[in-house]
């Protein structure tokens, strides 16, 4: 089997994906913009070939790179990123040289544009928010705001994390919002919903069928973390929450998920909800094609003692899993914080008073800090009393 990783040096962790289908018996070949001497040597002992090019935006020389592996080495089996970033540009190497592995171009907008997922949900009987392109008018918008009430939340139609969100809460806020936004068409304005995001975490095979699943817990809000330079924390919850489980499943029978690592985002309402629920109860957000993001499957590997890297790598090799659940389950945490804020436990502290739980203490890359923090602090634990300590020590201002 050979497969091409796009970008596999990024992130960083992203070198165990490698390894593990090296371990499988796959060929793995590398694309990306690094030179191959700054690549980590675990990932140089992963890769048969690595080719660099000088811009991964540019879809010729990314052409370039799959023609001459299948030039060199034959037909192409797989074309992988498992980053949102490059999902579009992942798809449209598949559908130029016929790789049927995954998504290709044709159906890249349902899991892209957040108005086309609705349509999915919709078809599998799954609850989501109301929703409005902002193209439709300034009248058909106010019908809706009157229909859904303040606040409403605005968000770009096709984009990554919290970029370029808007909490709307007035009709003059909403006139404001229309009249000097940039780029106003990209947008969509749904009904403000409140509650914790919860995310289901699954690796699918060709059948649709989860070989592992999971959950995780995001109080606050990315958008929130990132608007308001709050520290960042979410944790991986020790045993997945039932209802959630189901409503994974219906997502990924409605948008016909295939060998894919996925990272579903929820709503678990904090409130009833006109329209959608009872507190505790789930609503969709939006369908991620990918990994949760940074050290998600990192954390997901303490919860749970596993090795998703090995079983998503398992799923492309054999269509199944090699490695049986232990049932040996905790909390892990992340909590990152922010350069240059004052907290009341420094870092020493933090580190003596949870040695016994700590995991790893990364430096955040700068892309990923405004919604990861600067650095962090990643820990397990087994109840949640421990579990919300951690997060208060580490995240008490002064």
């Amino acid at each position: 089997m050979n497969f091409i990783f796009i970008s596999p040096n990024f992130p960083e962790n992203y070198w165990n994906f490698c390894a593990a289908l090296k371990k499988n018996g796959v060929t793995v070949f590398g694309i990306g913009d690094s030179p191959y001497d700054n690549l980590d040597q675990r990932l140089k002992d992963s890769l048969t070939e690595y080719y660099r090019v000088n811009n991964m935006e540019d879809y010729d020389q990314m052409y370039r790179a799959v023609a001459h592996f299948a030039a060199k080495y034959g037909r192409i089996d797989w074309i992988e990123s498992n980053n949102e970033y490059w999902l579009e540009q992942d798809a449209r190497l598949r559908t130029d040289f016929n790789v049927n592995t995954g998504i290709k171009t044709d159906k890249i907008y349902s899991i892209k544009e957040k108005s086309e997922m609705k349509k999915y949900y919709a078809a599998g009987g799954i609850r989501t928010a109301r929703q409005i392109k902002a193209t439709e008018g300034l009248d058909n918008i106010l019908k809706f705001a009157y229909e859904a009430g303040y606040p409403l939340f605005a968000k770009p139609d096709i984009g990554v994390g919290s970029g370029g969100t808007h909490k709307i809460e007035s009709e003059w806020g909403l006139r404001d919002f229309l009249n000097n936004t940039p780029h106003i068409h990209e947008y969509v304005i749904e009904e403000f919903v409140t509650g914790n995001i919860c995310t289901y975490d699954a690796i699918i095979n060709s059948k649709g069928e989860p070989l592992f699943e999971s959950m995780c817990v995001c109080p606050p809000s990315i958008s929130d973390i990132v608007n308001y330079n709050l520290d960042s924390t979410y944790y991986v919850q020790q045993h997945i929450n039932e209802n959630l489980r189901f409503w994974g499943r219906q997502t990924i029978k409605a948008f016909g998920v295939k060998s894919r690592f996925v990272h579903l985002e929820f709503f678990q309402l904090g409130r009833a909800h006109r329209g959608l629920g009872n507190e505790g109860d789930f609503v969709a957000l939006e369908v991620n094609m990918r990994p949760g993001g940074g050290y998600t499957p990192d954390m997901i590997n303490y919860a749970h003692n596993v090795d998703v890297y090995q079983i998503w790598a398992d799923m492309v090799a054999f269509d199944s899993r090699t490695q049986a659940d232990n049932n040996d389950d905790y909390f892990c945490v992340y909590a990152g914080r922010r350069s240059g804020v004052e907290y009341h436990l420094n870092d020493a502290q933090i580190l003596d008073k949870y040695a016994y739980a700590m995991k790893m203490t990364p430096n955040i890359d700068k892309a990923l800090a405004p919604a990861m923090g600067d650095y962090a602090y990643i820990a397990r634990f087994r109840t949640e009393w421990e579990r919300d300590e951690f997060l208060y020590d580490v995240c008490n201002r002064k």
